[in-house]
């Protein structure tokens, strides 16, 4: 199997409220069959219902709620644009969990959730560069 993600598709509880949500981010998106669509630098972020998601896996819809053990992340390119991104997060209506805070690689970081639980990291890693369109390369820590 190739080293890579395609889409990540959040289950949602209100599609509308949930699409509402990430456009007050900035973000812009197309609905198809009820499901909407994000481009996301090289993938895509998905909304669709969230009991059509678990149907869709074969999966019973258990109710959001507490820690899922995922997080989604959000680098940027300079520190000061990580309070700038949490403020703007919990004008659309997250959730901070975590107020950014020094992190122990030497960069910057804070955590919201989306109004279904999503948990997002918002971070400024110096050690991870972001190339023009976006995309990061993890670099060679010399471990084998």
């Amino acid at each position: 199997m190739e080293q890579r993600i395609s889409l990540i598709t959040l289950g949602v509880t209100d599609l509308a409220r949930a699409r509402a949500f990430y456009e007050r981010l900035g973000w812009r998106g197309q609905e198809v069959e009820r499901t909407v669509f994000f481009q996301a630098g090289g993938i895509a972020v998905v909304l669709w219902a969230r009991e059509s998601l678990a149907a869709d896996a074969g999966l019973d819809n258990r109710e959001a709620g507490g820690f899922t053990g995922i997080a989604l992340a959000h680098n940027v390119r300079e520190r000061d644009e990580v309070d700038q991104v949490l403020v703007a997060a919990a004008g659309a209506g997250a959730a901070v969990t975590r107020p950014a805070r020094e992190t122990s690689y030497g960069g910057y970081a804070g955590y919201f959730t989306d109004p279904d639980g999503h948990l997002w990291e918002i971070a400024w890693n110096p050690g991870f560069p972001l190339a023009a369109d976006g995309s990061i390369t993890v670099p060679d820590f010399g471990a084998a």
